[in-house]
Parts: structure tokens; C-alpha cells; sequence
């Protein structure tokens, strides 16, 4: 997954702020394509539960899986934020 650590700072913060957040899956090893497409569907319905999707945008552009989920979540109704990488706490 393309900037976990970014997504997981943003994760905490919304935490903290008391937000249920629900997250890509994160695997650290190779999958293969029926489990990729597996995990993909399976984020769309996370996508699904959703009261609004969080996009961290860190100003570049958007690769196909989430295109594919900003538009899901938007022919759904849902809110898109986009908010750029949380700063880590020390």
C-alpha cells in the first residue's frame, strides 16, 4: 500500500478525534491476483459502511484503485475529503 504511513497518521488523528475509521488492508508480502482483486472488492464495501472517505492527498496524482474508490464513494452519495499527511505525534 502506497503511503501507509501517511494513511495511519491520519488513522490516529481521526482516532483520537473519536472517528471509527476504517482502513485499506495493509500486506507486507507478495498476493496474488485473485487476493488483490479480493481485497479491492473488499475495500469498496468497506467503502460501502461509510459515513464519508478520507483521501490523503500528498499532491500527486491518483492511481486507478483510487479513482476507482473516489467515484464509488461519490456515485454512493458519500463525502470525498481530501487532506494531506497528518504529522506524527512525539
Amino acid at each position: 500500500m502506497r503511503f501507509a504511513e501517511e494513511m495511519r497518521a491520519v488513522s490516529r488523528s481521526l482516532t483520537l478525534a473519536g472517528v471509527i475509521v476504517l482502513m485499506p488492508g495493509e500486506i507486507d508480502f507478495a498476493i496474488t491476483a485473485d487476493q488483490k482483486a479480493a481485497l479491492d472488492e473488499l475495500h469498496l464495501r468497506k467503502i460501502d459502511v461509510a459515513d464519508r472517505v478520507v483521501v490523503v492527498n500528498r499532491g500527486e496524482r491518483f492511481g486507478e484503485s483510487t479513482t476507482r474508490e473516489i467515484d464509488c464513494a461519490r456515485a454512493a452519495g458519500k463525502p470525498v475529503t481530501f487532506v494531506g499527511p497528518a504529522r506524527a505525534s512525539t
